[in-house]
């Protein structure tokens, strides 16, 4: 079953790239769907996934999940991360989510580390979104309502919290565009060009018939 994995640096625009994808192909999109699925089943709040995912715990989380194992009458509670599920057990819920919904159809996966899930699948079409640092900073001013003072320590920490996740569970650098098929520099072709651009090549590779051109 055909799939397109958008992975994203925040502040390119990526998640709306990907929702212009699906709409023109006719696809289903999963973005907040999957964070709405992993957070169900594990019995925790869409807030609470959107807050630990694609991001390696802290130093001080690690010791009092380890702590907690090992004698949890004794460890003071750090908000509720003790009786939350560990990290790997949430990449393994996300990576069953994710198999599930290319098994459903055809799909357009956000993020979540699915280029790194679905690597070896021929069926599946791998695309990277980035920008110059500036115009990640700028996007995420304008559109993602960043304080501008906040907002290249912001850019900064998102993507790196997006390297290392991938890195410590996939074992692969997130910025390697030999991990990806298609690379797109949002901040020169724009959203609905960098749309246009990966709604043609998955029209060719996957033979999709016209669906919708009002991206």
């Amino acid at each position: 079953m055909a799939v397109i994995t958008v992975s994203r640096q925040y502040g390119s625009g990526g998640s709306e790239v990907a929702e212009r994808v699906a709409r023109a192909l006719g696809w289903k999109l999963y973005d907040n769907a999957v964070v709405e699925e992993v957070a169900q089943r594990l019995r925790m709040t869409p807030a609470e996934v959107s807050a630990r995912e694609e991001r390696v715990p802290s130093l001080v989380e690690r010791m009092a999940s380890a702590m907690a194992l090992g004698a949890p009458e004794m460890m003071p509670v750090v908000g509720d991360l003790v009786a939350q599920p560990s990290e790997e057990r949430m990449v393994m819920v996300t990576q069953r989510v994710i198999e599930d919904a290319v098994r459903a159809g055809p799909a357009v996966l956000v993020g979540r580390g699915a280029q790194c899930m679905l690597a070896s699948r021929t069926d599946a079409l791998h695309v990277y979104c980035y920008a110059p640092v500036e115009e990640l900073v700028r996007y995420a001013v304008e559109v993602l309502d960043i304080p501008f003072h906040e907002a290249g320590r912001k850019v900064a920490e998102v993507n790196h919290h997006r390297e290392q996740w991938v890195k410590h569970h996939f074992k692969r650098d997130w910025r390697d565009f030999a991990n990806y098929d298609l690379c797109v520099n949002t901040a020169r072709l724009g959203l609905d060009g960098s749309a246009e651009l990966v709604t043609l090549l998955a029209r060719e590779r996957f033979g999709v018939t016209q669906v919708n051109e009002d991206l």
